[in-house]
Parts: structure tokens; sequence; C-alpha cells
């Protein structure tokens, strides 16, 4: 299967190559277009899978920079169902074949996708998105997926939806008042806690403790919350590149990386770097105190500015764990060769961010105060006694602990 790749940028849609993938998608090329290559303001779609040049470039698996516009599980389970029902083709997917499943309008990052010069960008799917008012109605379709009882009008409702932004939390796109693009992600029904409180509390949190985070609000439908994130990757009808920090540093699929890997990647890549990596700094900080586990590189995301370089998105996907699920997830490591992450060692670590010892511990003194505050935090959000307490041991243990000794 061959596709044209195509990207907005500088108020304009341009094709940026052509993507192959063999009959069993046991592999894949790309070719950058000469006139993408031949512009003054090109730059890679991924900086280490995907540099500049003239030739095809061959990998065995879909290139992290277009993976990463991709579905997510979620996205995976809407296209397996709908296949099932009739909705779709029956094929053998692969991982193609799912990108271009997604719709169009809601696709992460610019990267457009079309089979031929002349054909429609695809997906097809809903424009504009649901308005926020069908939140009731979207989580009723979420809820019947979950539940194995959908029909094919929920499938249609939701199909095309998924992206790095959420993970395997049931999603969909949602437009809001001001026109704005964003993402509702919406519970299960076999939650054991209120996972879009605890993510609205961790998104609070950071940005009362100065860290930049996407805007999100958290909204009552029915007796249920649903957590709303503004997508960072739109202003009004212009898309931003997207990639994940995983592609950024040419992490191949399922490894774990690390903080200061990222940080490497920053110096050489990076748009505002002394910012970028003290931010990210800090994000690691917030990450130990706040038991947000689930922070692997794909969580983390860059945008690409006009300077032809990345910079890092608003933080997204911050999620508390309580202490009896800790041992699903696994924290994401410091440095390359570091064990279990500590607060003494993200403090030794400070230097790979460009962060004095006084301004690291200023740093945690910020955030550890702020984090320590969380309940004040929830009541500010009107997050009810009862929803908060299975996150008291996210944000009061043993590092919390370390922390309080070291400041």
């Amino acid at each position: 299967m061959s596709v044209e790749v195509h990207i907005d940028w500088s108020g304009a849609t341009h094709l940026v190559g052509h993507l192959h993938e063999s009959a069993r998608g046991a592999a894949v090329s790309f070719v950058y277009a000469p006139t993408w290559l031949g512009r003054a303001d090109v730059f890679a779609l991924d900086p280490t899978s995907l540099p500049l040049g003239a030739g095809p470039l061959h990998s065995p698996v879909l290139f992290g920079g277009i993976l990463d516009c991709g579905p997510d599980r979620w996205g995976r389970v809407l296209i397996e169902r709908a296949v099932r029902k009739g909705i779709l083709d029956r094929k053998p997917y692969q991982d193609l074949d799912y990108l271009l499943a997604l719709a169009d309008t809601s696709r992460i990052g610019a990267l457009r996708f079309r089979r031929t010069a002349d054909g429609p960008f695809l997906a097809a799917g809903p424009a504009p998105a649901p308005p926020r008012v069908r939140l009731a109605a979207l989580l009723r379709a979420t809820d019947a997926i979950h539940g194995k009882t959908e029909t094919a009008a929920d499938l249609r409702f939701l199909l095309g939806e998924g992206s790095p932004l959420g993970g395997a939390r049931p999603k969909a796109s949602v437009s809001l008042a001001d026109g704005r693009l964003a993402l509702a992600k919406f519970p299960k029904q076999d939650d054991i806690r209120d996972i879009a409180a605890g993510e609205i509390l961790a998104l609070a949190l950071a940005r009362e403790a100065g860290l930049d985070v996407a805007d999100h609000q958290l909204v009552k439908v029915g007796r249920r919350n649903v957590s709303v994130i503004t997508r960072f990757d739109r202003e009004g009808d212009r898309r931003i590149p997207f990639i994940s920090g995983a592609s950024l540093v040419g992490l191949p699929p399922g490894a774990a990386g690390a903080y200061t890997l990222l940080a490497d990647g920053i110096r050489q890549l990076g748009h505002d770097t002394a910012s970028d990596l003290r931010e990210l700094w800090g994000r690691l900080i917030f990450s130990l105190l706040a038991s947000n586990y689930d922070d692997h590189l794909r969580n983390h995301g860059f945008l690409m500015r006009a300077s032809g370089r990345w910079a890092l998105s608003p933080a997204y996907d911050l999620n508390p764990v309580p202490e009896m699920e800790r041992a699903q997830t696994p924290k994401t490591a410091i440095t390359e060769d570091q064990g279990e992450p500590t607060i003494a060692a993200a403090l030794d670590a400070s230097s790979r961010f460009g962060i004095k010892p006084s301004e690291a511990q200023a740093g945690l003194r910020r955030i550890h105060r702020t984090v320590s505050n969380w309940r004040n935090m929830g009541k500010r959000l009107r997050i009810d006694a009862r929803t908060l307490a299975p996150y008291a041991t996210a944000f009061e243990h043993s590092l919390m602990d370390e922390a309080g000794r070291l400041v």
C-alpha cells in the first residue's frame, strides 16, 4: 500500500513525501518529496528515523513520527469492532491501515494522508467534532463499547477517535463553546476510583506549581465525571506538527527510556533549550511527588516551531496512582543507569537539565509545597471527600517524606 503524506505548515497543506507499506506489513519505506526538501523552512517529520535527504528510508515498523499520530489502544478497539460489524472493510489490519482509519479532522498533529493526489484526506469523519453538550450521548456510546453491547450507530458516533493523549481510556473529540478542539476522556463502568477527577486534580496541581499544562476542566455528566483536555496542537484552524518524546530520541517500541535521555534530545533538537530543560526537570519532580507513574516518553510531546526546532508541549496525561496500583505501572527512570527513582537522585541529576543546585532546591520546595496542599486543591475543584479519599497514598508517601527532609 502506498499513500501520500501531507502536512499543514505555514498556512497551507504541503506534500511531504510518499509512504509505502509492504503487502504483509513486514516493512515500510518513505521518500521525501523534492518540493518539501527544497523549502527554506523544511524540517524532518521525525529527526531520528526520518532524517532529511533524497532517496528511500526503510524500517521494519512504521516510523515513530508517523506512528505517533496513529490510534492508541482505544482507537484500535473501535476499528476492530467496526470491522466485525461490517462498517469498515474486512482485511488484515496493519499499522498503516489503523492510522488511515482515524478521523482526519481530529488526528493529533499536522500530518494528513491520502491515496492519490486528487483524492480525499483519510479518513473522512465528523466535521466539526460533536459539541461539549453532547458528552452524555458520547458517554452512553463509550459505555456500550466497554460493555460490548454497542450498535453500529454507537461505533459510527465514535469511530476514528484515538490519540497518544489518552492511552486505553475511552475518549472522543469534542468542540468547546469557543470553537477550540478538545479531548473528552470518559470513565469506565468497572473503574474502582474516579480517574477523571484524579487527572484534573493532578493537572491543576501541576499548573499551581508553575508547570506548563494543557487547559483542562472536570465536567459532571449525570453522576459521573469526565475530564476535558483542550488540544494544544491546534490554534484555531491551524494544525501544529507533533511528535512524542520517544520519537524525538529514537526510542524503539516498548523501550522505557529515561528523563536524562529526553533532556539530551532537547539539547540537540530543542527550540528553547534552557526553558524546556527546566520545565522537564520540574515535571520529573512533580511526577515523583504526585505519583504520576505513567510518565513514559510517549506521554511527553513536542510541537514544531517556526524556528524548525521542537518545543516541549504542555503536559498531559498526568494521573496520580495510589500505592496499591503502582506495581502495575513502572516508573520512568531518571537516568539511563539508575534504578528506583528517588528525590535525591533527581537532585543529583539536576545538572543534566542545566539547573544549579540552589535552583533545584527552590523548585523542589515549590512543587513539594503545592502537592502537599492536594486536599485543598481538591476542594477548590469541588471534588468531594469520598472521591478524593482513594488518592491519599498517591500524594502522601515515602518520596513526599524524603522531599520534606531534603528541603
